[in-house]
C-alpha cells in the first residue's frame, strides 16, 4: 500500500513539474501583491450567496420538524451577525473617507 501511495505521489509530482515547465514567466510587476478588491468581490458574489442558501435550507429543515423557536433564535442571531458585518464595512469606508479628508 505504501509503494502504491509513493507511485501515485511521484506521478502527480511529475505532472506538476511538467506544468510548471510550460507555465509562462511571471510579469515584471514592480508592485506585486494580492488583489484584495478582487477577493472581496469574489466572496461577495460567489461565496456569500451559497452560505446564505445553506442557512436557508437549514432553517427550512428545522421549521419543518416543528422547531420554530430554534429557527427564530438562529435567524435572529444570523441577522444580528449580518448587521455587525455591514456595520464593520460601513465603518471601514467611513474611516477611509475620514483619513482621506484629514490627510488631504
Amino acid at each position: 500500500m505504501l509503494i502504491e501511495f509513493g507511485q501515485a505521489v511521484w506521478g502527480h509530482a511529475a505532472r506538476a513539474v511538467d506544468a510548471l515547465a510550460y507555465a509562462p514567466p511571471p510579469a515584471n510587476d514592480p508592485n506585486p501583491g494580492i488583489n484584495t478588491d478582487g477577493v472581496l468581490q469574489f466572496f461577495a458574489s460567489k461565496i456569500a450567496p451559497i452560505l446564505l442558501a445553506v442557512l436557508g435550507v437549514i432553517f427550512i429543515g428545522r421549521a419543518s420538524k416543528g422547531e420554530i423557536s430554534r429557527v427564530l433564535t438562529s435567524s435572529a442571531i444570523a441577522i444580528i451577525g449580518l448587521a455587525f458585518i455591514a456595520g464593520a464595512a460601513t465603518l471601514f469606508f467611513v474611516g477611509d473617507s475620514l483619513i482621506k479628508l484629514v490627510f488631504k
